[in-house]
């Protein structure tokens, strides 16, 4: 058994997507039986998101208590780590925490931008997950280029497939990435029949961040994607519905025959989040320019979630097609037309498709899988 300390993003954005990303990493690493902590720090002023008021504040009560709530219901209760933007300890007190890191197998930062390196300083091994494949990279180089110093890190992991690879054009900034899936926790996304009458959904963020340069080119967010599908309700014959928080023009998408709905309430929290999932009938998603336009192979931990629950996808291709098995269960796909013949074929033979989608993530998704393969990648099998 490994003493592991998981770096996570979950207090200052407590809603259900985002805690279930986390939520997979904890759990898969508990359930092979390691002991597992999670640290947290606020980073800058404002940085706490209230779902039940739309606001950024400072008060981390309301993220505090979702995660400690949650974590307790998953077996690891007392087990995280909160600092706040005034440098208040929350959970578990500061030379507790301090001495966990300092004498633990590994930290694994997936989300505190190297918050936590110094106090990880005596780690056997400190691992960054990069979650932003392309942007992550692009980045670290415009900042090294300009002489700012970068967090180090021991080992390099990404869940872009193709970055560090010629089928990838962003930078590998001189370190080895090694590649990996977002994990889901099968257990905890069974399988579940759909009804005919649900629809193709999704949960997204119009524009998550600002559009950003690199090397001469602009690289956006998921507004900039959308426009190659647009027009896919006037194709198929089924609901599509985007769960979408951001500056979103609504009136355009519900003219052009999208469904809408607000994703800060469908992801108000894991559960809601969970369900929503559930009563959909399949996925229909784009990603990320960024991620599109480097072919990173970045794949979605939300439709690895929609997999293990038996619902088909129809996602953007990123260069995922490379690594996963596609056409039975998993569809990728670059226009609205191939988008639409996709969908055409999973309602075509829904039972085969929606065993497929299951099978796809427990063979190749499953956090036991995904958690180990990285412990063995890091000399900790």
């Amino acid at each position: 058994m490994a003493r592991i300390v998981v770096g996570v993003y979950m207090v200052r954005y407590p809603l259900g997507g985002v805690l279930s990303s986390s939520l997979q990493w904890l759990v898969g690493l508990r359930q092979l039986g390691h002991d597992v902590y999670a640290v947290e720090k606020s980073g800058w002023t404002s940085s706490c998101f209230h779902p039940g008021r739309g606001t950024m504040g400072d008060d981390c009560t309301y993220g505090t208590r979702a995660v400690a709530e949650l974590l307790a219901r998953f077996g690891l209760e007392g087990r995280w780590c909160y600092v706040d933007a005034a440098g208040e300890y929350h959970g578990m007190q500061r030379r507790d925490i301090e001495r966990i890191l300092a004498t633990c197998d590994v930290f694994i930062d997936r989300g505190t931008h190297g918050s936590w390196l110094e106090e990880a300083g005596g780690a056997g091994a400190r691992v960054l997950i990069d979650g932003e494949p392309g942007s992550t990279q692009m980045k670290m180089a415009k900042r090294l280029a300009s002489g700012q110093e970068i967090g180090e890190y021991d080992f390099y992991a990404t869940v872009g497939r193709n970055v560090g690879t010629e089928a990838c054009s962003a930078p590998d900034v001189c370190r080895r990435w090694i590649p990996i899936f977002h994990p889901v926790c099968t257990e905890m996304y069974p399988f579940a029949a759909a009804t005919n009458s649900s629809a193709f959904t999704t949960v997204m963020n119009w524009q998550a961040h600002q559009p950003f340069e690199y090397d001469g080119r602009i690289y956006g967010q998921k507004d900039l994607q959308f426009r190659r599908f647009e027009d896919l309700p006037k194709r198929v014959d089924v609901d599509l519905e985007l769960a979408v928080a951001g500056d979103v023009p609504t009136a355009a998408l519900r003219k052009l025959g999208w469904k809408l709905c607000d994703s800060h309430h469908v992801t108000a929290t894991f559960d809601s989040y969970r369900d929503y999932i559930v009563a959909s009938r399949a996925e229909f998603s784009i990603a990320k320019h960024v991620f599109v336009a480097t072919n990173s192979g970045w794949f979605s931990d939300r439709t690895a979630a929609y997999l293990s629950s038996g619902r088909p996808a129809v996602v953007e291709d990123t260069g995922f097609s490379k690594h996963l098995p596609c056409g039975a269960g998993l569809f990728a796909v670059q226009n609205a037309e191939q988008a639409a013949a996709a969908i055409a074929e999973i309602e075509s033979n829904y039972e085969y498709h929606s065993r497929a989608a299951r099978e796809i993530a427990v063979e190749y998704l499953d956090a036991h899988r995904i958690v180990c393969g990285l412990l063995s990648q890091i000399g900790l099998a």
